[in-house]
């Protein structure tokens, strides 16, 4: 590393540049040659728009063919580079033989054929700017390689850096480290998008089930895909000792609440209380199960409200499950009549009612109870049965409501409002005679 600061290093490199330009740049063949690959590039710009419509064109034709249109596509994408290495490898094939000779048009067309290669393979990156940057590096690494500049970088990059206890930390290593962390958690993640797609398919498990073995596939991706990294770059695992006794200090000391929610989410995943879809209640908040994380799990409103509510609390509080064992759930809906209307029918009237309205179900019934007699009206109570209750409660409870005042409105069932009888209680009062009030005047 003390090479960088000395003067004599620099100087003996610059003269080296000088050197290589002289000889091998400023030549007339190879400028010549510089003259033919920008002249393909220019041509290249002309041509490549006429070949993506001709691909485009045949991607609309051979539409649905799966892998086909994937590729037709990735033609229509690297048109411009796919059309200059037709170009460029015509002008090589001419060029050879030529006293102009052809090596650094053949070093074009050697970095085109990569460079094609490589965004072909990062194809099945999804993310644009991921598999970009996945796509440049690699061709990068090509194209040093082809230049024969790639292991003297190298050299360089491994000469720099510190000394840590036994470990020497160059930039290579970080680099070579960061590539293959990079690599190997993409692939770890790939792998647990794969195996919980496998997992949401299979008819066999649960839903809780599902999403317990997909958590924990991840979390062990990306732990061996960490270790994996670090054990390549010559870390010392055994250093993770310290670290691990000063993460259970860190844990006993700031962490509760967060690994109480991470051991809280693992325990209702394997006891089934709660999985996504069922619909739950939880102090005020009333809603179906969306998705279960690591640390809490997303419950959607009716109002389309979205609580995360902490695990530990679904653990440590009491929970509604509307649909722990079934879907089925029983409502209760008070109706309100006049004491001079005709009992009976009214109660006939609140089952058609019922019986009326889609949601309600037929089996089990519902049915119509006289609750008391009240101060105001004869109180009856519908019972009622659904088994959606993701779709809400107060809708159908709305709807049945609806019915009734509708039948009670039609065949004369007045619904009461509330009053109240004033008694007057009046007292006749005499008026005793007193001595002295005879109304005579005193002798």
């Amino acid at each position: 590393m003390q090479d960088w600061f000395n003067a004599e290093t620099w100087e003996r490199w610059l003269a080296q540049a000088q050197a290589w330009v002289r000889t091998d740049v400023l030549v007339v063949a190879n400028l010549i040659q510089l003259g033919g690959i920008v002249a393909a590039l220019l041509l290249a710009r002309l041509v490549a728009p006429a070949f993506a419509r001709t691909v485009g064109r045949l991607k609309l034709r051979l539409g649905g063919f799966g892998w086909v249109e994937l590729a037709l596509a990735e033609l229509e994408e690297q048109a411009l580079p796919l059309v200059w290495l037709a170009i460029q490898w015509v002008m090589f094939a001419l060029a050879t033989g030529t006293p102009l000779g052809g090596n650094l048009i053949e070093i074009a067309v050697t970095l085109l054929v990569a460079w094609v290669v490589i965004q072909f393979a990062a194809a099945l990156i999804r993310n644009h700017d991921l598999r970009r940057g996945v796509a440049i590096l690699a061709w990068t690494v090509a194209a040093l390689n082809v230049l024969g500049l790639l292991d003297p970088i190298i050299e360089v990059l491994d000469s720099i850096g510190v000394r840590i206890g036994g470990f020497h930390l160059t930039v290579m290593v970080v680099i070579k480290g960061a590539v293959l962390f990079a690599v190997l958690l993409w692939t770890a993640l790939l792998a647990s998008r794969t195996l919980e797609r496998r997992l949401g398919a299979s008819p066999r498990l649960s839903p809780s089930v599902k999403v317990l073995f997909g958590q924990l596939s991840k979390i062990i991706f990306v732990t061996v895909a960490v270790v994996v990294s670090l054990a390549s770059v010559g870390v010392d695992l055994t250093a993770f000792a310290v670290f691990t006794g000063a993460l259970g200090v860190g844990i006993g000391l700031g962490l509760q609440k967060v690994v109480a929610n991470l051991f809280s989410g693992v325990l209702l995943l394997m006891d089934h209380s709660i999985k996504p879809g069922d619909v739950i209640a939880v102090g005020q908040t009333y809603g179906w199960i969306n998705f279960m994380g690591a640390r809490y799990v997303s419950v959607i409103t009716r109002d389309g409200t979205e609580h995360l509510i902490p695990n530990e609390t679904l653990v440590t509080t009491p929970v509604e499950n509307w649909s722990y064992s079934n879907n089925l759930l029983r409502i209760h809906i008070p109706i309100g009549v006049s004491y001079k209307c005709d009992l009976h029918k009214a109660i006939a009237l609140v089952a058609e009612a019922c019986a009326d309205t889609p949601r309600v179900l037929k089996e089990p019934k519902s049915v119509i109870l006289l609750k008391g007699f009240g101060d105001s009206s004869v109180d009856l109570e519908a019972r009622i049965w659904i088994n959606d209750p993701r779709n809400g409660v107060s809708n159908v409870k709305s709807d049945v409501l609806l019915r009734v005042w509708d039948k009670f409105r039609e065949h004369g069932i007045e619904i009461p409002f509330p009053q109240r009888d004033l008694h007057i209680r009046s007292s006749e009062v005499g008026v005793a005679a007193m001595p002295g009030n005879d109304g005579g005047a005193g002798g």
